[in-house]
């Protein structure tokens, strides 16, 4: 898992079934002294966060599976939210 803060929304104009209703959030990655570690990068939001929040994401297969809606099925999902940090952001 990784820590990242929201920095905002996105969204597409075409995109793969299964992200229809999903919502797409702009994430900065941070080390834990809350400096930015890397490029930012856009991850599905599967808790509801919102900007300015710093929350816990996940990659490759990890973020396929959360995005899991039923046992058939695999999104194309690189990223995705699993966790919004509570307290300090």
């Amino acid at each position: 898992m990784n820590l990242a803060k929201v920095l905002g929304s996105i969204w597409a104009t075409k995109k793969d079934e299964n992200f229809t209703g999903a919502k797409m959030l702009l994430l900065q990655p941070v080390g834990s002294d809350g400096k930015s570690a890397g490029s930012s990068l856009v991850a599905v939001d599967t808790v509801g966060a919102g900007v300015g929040e710093l929350v816990l994401y996940i990659t490759a297969r990890e973020a396929i599976i959360a995005m899991k809606k039923d046992v058939d099925s695999l999104t194309p999902c690189d990223a995705a939210i699993v966790a919004i940090v509570e307290g300090k952001s």
